[in-house]
């Protein structure tokens, strides 16, 4: 019998009835220009609510409408903000559900990646957990029909992270997607600037330049920069923006940044 991971935060990070959800999420990658640029092997895109940010994670995702047919498995990891635990929890989960429909998980690649040390079925992570699922919407409103291969990032170091990237990289048929946000409740122009920071280090590809305070996905970013760099990936900034310039006031705001991988 299939068992269904179930939606945490539908309702409060992003509308709960599927054709408003739908018409959100069409809305914010119709906004979005789509420039002439080769597809995205890996993107970033922040997770906070569709308000706030979906903007910003829609110009990453906007990137993917031009080959999306093409993309066939979604690898997908996103910090934790609630359980504490060590590496990286998957689900034992064979669907992961939004109000748009259910997608399958990835079975034999969940099991590929159990065969790492720092990689563990640990359901639990994702109960309540929004980084990973505020993410989905956008890629069923993106792409075809996919799979996915979900993490929750605990404590765990970059290396960890893109060992995990290594086995489960494959060709143009998997896409890889991290979720984070960067800096938290700074006023507008300290954030601004200390997201810029953050920017040049991910175009840099240097993980160790990115702090704790800088990224509540450091981990997962970090591991992406070590593939990248390994693969021989660019980074480029698509959107820099905090919740100053999209729903919230300036004096305790949340940066965005959506950077593609080519």
């Amino acid at each position: 019998m299939s068992s269904v991971l179930l939606p945490s935060v539908a309702g409060m990070f992003y509308p709960e009835q599927a054709d408003e959800l739908r018409q959100q999420v069409d809305s914010l990658l119709a906004a979005s220009p789509v420039p002439d640029e080769p597809a995205p092997k890996a993107l970033i895109a922040p997770h906070a609510g569709y308000i706030y940010s979906g903007p910003v994670a829609a110009s990453a995702y906007r990137r993917l409408l031009p080959v999306a047919e093409s993309i066939e498995r979604v690898v997908i990891l996103a910090p934790s903000h609630r359980v504490p635990f060590r590496g990286l929890a998957t689900t034992s989960a064979d669907f992961l559900r939004t109000p748009l429909g259910d997608i399958p998980v990835d079975r034999s690649a969940v099991d590929q990646a159990l065969t790492l040390p720092q990689v563990e079925e640990f359901d639990r992570a994702f109960e309540g957990e929004h980084a990973l699922e505020v993410q989905l919407p956008f890629l069923q409103r993106s792409l075809g029909n996919f799979s996915i291969v979900p993490f929750i990032i605990g404590q765990a170091n970059a290396r960890e992270v893109s060992e995990v990237l290594d086995l489960l990289w494959g060709g143009k048929e998997t896409l890889i997607v991290i979720s984070s946000d960067l800096s938290h409740f700074l006023d507008y122009y300290s954030a601004r600037e200390k997201d810029r920071h953050t920017t040049e280090a991910i175009e840099a590809l240097q993980p160790e330049a990115i702090g704790f305070d800088d990224a509540c996905g450091r981990i997962p970013v970090s591991g992406l920069l070590v593939a990248a760099k390994e693969h021989g990936l660019h980074a480029r900034s698509v959107d820099l923006r905090n919740s100053g310039d999209t729903a919230g006031d300036k004096s305790r705001v949340v940066g965005y940044g959506a950077y593609v991988f080519n």
